[in-house]
């Protein structure tokens, strides 16, 4: 079986600090920080747990930026979302879910082109 091991962009570094700066003292904050740390704990035992964005619909920044071939989305509490790419590790033995973004619903449609009604 091969390990996962789950690593964070800069970006979605910088969603998870701010998260944890502001869970003490925001109650959604901290449920969001909790299903964060839930669903990379699933990730790591189901790197296919996310439900697969059709690779014709990955935003060019991923592909541009990262060279994401494939992308996973995972929903979160308050219309947020954790999105997520699978490359290979450093070794035969691994898988990398490399977390892209982690970011509300707003900020989702923009980044898909989907606009509000």
């Amino acid at each position: 079986m091969k390990i996962v091991r789950v690593k964070l962009s800069p970006e979605a570094e910088e969603v998870y600090k701010h998260l944890n700066e502001e869970a003490p003292t925001s109650k959604t904050e901290r449920m969001i920080l909790k299903a964060v740390n839930q669903k990379v704990e699933l990730i790591k035992t189901n790197p296919h747990y996310g439900d697969p964005i059709g690779k014709d619909k990955i935003p060019k920044e991923y592909t541009q930026r990262y060279s994401a071939v494939n992308l996973f989305r995972v929903e979160l509490p308050a219309f947020w979302r954790m999105l997520y790419t699978l490359t290979e590790g450093e070794s035969e033995i691994e898988i990398i879910a490399f977390v892209l973004d982690v970011i509300d619903h707003k900020e989702y449609d923009k980044k898909f082109g989907y606009r509000g009604i």
